[in-house]
């Protein structure tokens, strides 16, 4: 019985490429593009592809059985080593699929688990992959032991290999609980961390990976962060500040790249990672201009952020990478479905500061022109103001000031319940400007809260 080698690593590995498309999947491009970038990501290199149009996948092999024999002859004509799919298979169909062709089979979630394995620095980061990697693994183990089948006798009488396939799942089960346990106190830890920024402005960049993310960043703060024209060149999240003309410094966080078809567990394992996104006061989306999968792409994204609960936060669409592009007609067409997106190229500069004009403009919205009145001995309270927000005036009457300030709304809850009350500001010369006499839907009733 032919033995394969399951080491998870395919760099060096001659492979062949393989994709099924199905009724609901629409290509711009070659549908093996992204595949081959994989591929090449993790050092394997393509000698050979097959590409097959189905209504439903079929249930033993994924491919049609024409096509199975089709793929044995291409496998044995090129000396592969490896069929990496860029469909997600079942463990009988990997199973089936190995026995046919005699090389090891490793569809498109445990392809990104090994890319992503290869990209892990950190601590935080290689606990994640190592948790999505065992999550995946756990019901796959059997496949991975089919070299000790034969040792394995009848009812009553089990083999020594099945025994040792228990032994192994209770080690799997076991380290799976571990990591899980470790990666919720990072996750806590994470949060207090990010928490703990709350008394400045925050902007994170998200979007498909290679679509330019950490590349912005280094020409937004010259962070010197690592930029690399691959895929999934940052897996950890990275914060810098960015001084924001006009506005003053905000804290930029660079994430993880999205990609389509991302494993659900994967996401999961990265929410620690994620959570700078999560609590961000903007999004900025930033996505491949000069790619004819632009649409897609984009799409990918927020699917990807409405999984992790944030597709109703505020975002910016970025369009990056428009000195690629030979003419301006790509570009024009992505702006006629997204008229509000941004234009830029974080390589040369252009458009820049149409972005940081527009991030500005965003952040304004997120303030409020309040009066907030008070004691005049209250000076914890006024303190604060001046420290999150811009104290406009003062009116004093006896022992009460009224303090006419500019403040983030997300501060508006937290002005101590007893010592103050909050307005929403709305002067008559603001009225006369607009041409519209105050209403009670210009104002909000008073906001009574505890100060942090």
């Amino acid at each position: 019985m032919h033995e394969l080698d399951r080491t998870e690593s395919v760099a060096s590995e001659a492979a062949v490429l393989v994709r099924v498309v199905l009724p609901q999947h629409r290509f711009f491009t070659d549908p093996l593009e992204e595949l081959a970038g994989l591929a090449e990501t993790v050092g394997a290199t393509s000698v050979g592809q097959l590409v097959q149009r189905r209504e439903k996948p079929d249930n033993r092999t994924y491919l049609g059985r024409g096509k199975v024999a089709e793929l044995q002859t291409l496998v044995a004509a090129k000396d592969a080593d490896v069929i990496l799919f860029d469909n997600d298979l079942s463990p009988a169909q990997t199973r089936n699929l190995e026995t046919a062709t005699g090389v090891k089979v490793l569809d498109r979630t445990e392809l990104i688990l090994d890319v992503f394995a290869s990209r892990a620095q950190t601590h935080e980061a290689r606990l994640a992959v190592e948790l999505a990697q065992l999550e995946y693994s756990l019901p796959r183990l059997k496949r991975m032991w089919t070299h000790l089948s034969r040792m394995k006798m009848g009812i009553g009488m089990r083999g020594p290999g099945e025994k040792q396939l228990e032994v192994d799942r209770r080690l799997v089960e076991r380290r799976i609980h571990d990591l899980r346990a470790e990666l919720k106190r990072i996750e806590r830890r994470k949060e207090r961390q990010v928490s703990g920024r709350r008394d400045h402005m925050t902007v994170s960049l998200v979007g498909y990976t290679n679509a330019g993310k950490s590349t912005l960043m280094n020409a937004l703060t010259s962070a010197g962060v690592k930029s690399e024209d691959q895929l999934f060149a940052t897996l950890d999240t990275r914060t810098r500040r960015w001084q924001l003309p006009h506005w003053g410094p905000v804290l930029l966080s660079d994430t993880v790249g999205f990609i389509r078809d991302l494993p659900h567990k994967l996401i999961a394992s990265f929410k620690a990672t994620l959570e700078e996104a999560r609590q961000a006061d903007l999004l900025l989306h930033v996505a491949d201009a000069s790619t004819a999968a632009a649409y897609d792409q984009i799409s990918a994204v927020y699917s990807v952020l409405s999984e992790l609960g944030i597709e109703a936060k505020g975002a910016l669409l970025v369009l990056n990478k428009v000195d690629c592009l030979s003419n301006r007609a790509p570009l024009d067409a992505i702006l006629n479905r997204y008229p509000n997106a941004i234009p830029i190229s974080a390589r040369s500069g252009q458009g820049l500061d149409q972005l940081a004009a527009a991030v500005s403009a965003a952040l304004s919205r997120t303030f409020r022109d309040v009066d907030v009145e008070t004691g005049v001995e209250n000076g914890k309270l006024m303190a604060y103001l001046a420290a999150h927000g811009e104290i406009l005036s003062r009116r004093f009457s006896g022992d009460r000031v009224v303090l006419h300030c500019r403040l983030p709304q997300k501060y508006l809850g937290r002005i101590e319940k007893n010592d103050a009350e909050v307005r929403e500001h709305y002067s008559h010369e603001r009225a006369s400007s607009s041409g519209q006499p105050a209403t009670s839907e210009d104002e909000d009733p008073v906001i009574h809260d505890d100060v942090a």
